[in-house]
């Protein structure tokens, strides 16, 4: 009888330590929040690591979603204004195509040859630079989402301060001191 109550004694406390082993292990493999996958998001699918963020910010710090509305607004602002620099420069470019082998003017009746190639280079260099305005927007989106990412368990406590106080070196020079405290 003691045998067996020593048995289960010895199965009882090797379940409780497999049991906090395995606890241990979950505990070991859960992962922090990652900058890089936040990034990933944003490349695939912009604003997407904002929301990621979002959900992995604290309960009463989260902030991160009202970002994805700008981003869709900049890169739909700028998508549309590339789209229509490119159709105007098409435009101005298949007219002055179609004088140049000897048809009449058709659609810009009021622009001569010089005017029509002014016009398609300032719309070529428009969509040139919406197209750079679309990258900025992507590009500032994925660097935002990673950036976040790295403030979502940043933790400002109120013993950090910083006091800027004007100084006075000598008596002809004077300065601006800056007092770090951490407590």
């Amino acid at each position: 009888m003691h045998k067996l109550l020593g048995v289960f004694i010895l199965v009882w406390f090797s379940l409780q330590v497999n049991a906090q082993d395995s606890l241990a292990v979950v505990s070991d493999t859960v992962k922090t929040h990652s900058w890089k996958r936040a990034a990933l998001f944003s490349a695939v699918i912009p604003g997407s690591g904002q929301i990621y963020n979002h959900i992995a910010m604290p309960k009463g710090k989260k902030k991160a979603y009202w970002k994805v509305p700008l981003i869709y607004a900049g890169l739909g602002a700028t998508t549309y204004f590339v789209i229509k620099n490119n159709m105007l420069k098409n435009d101005f470019r298949s007219e002055y195509e179609s004088r140049k082998i000897g048809n009449a003017p058709s659609n810009f009746l009021e622009y001569d040859d010089q005017s029509l190639l002014t016009l398609y280079t300032t719309h070529r260099n428009k969509r040139d630079f919406a197209l750079l305005g679309l990258g900025l927007v992507y590009i500032l989106n994925i660097v935002d989402a990673a950036v976040e990412a790295h403030f979502v368990n940043f933790d400002i406590s109120e013993d950090l301060s910083l006091s800027i106080h004007p100084t006075m070196y000598n008596s002809s020079s004077y300065g601006v001191s800056f007092q770090f405290k951490f407590r």
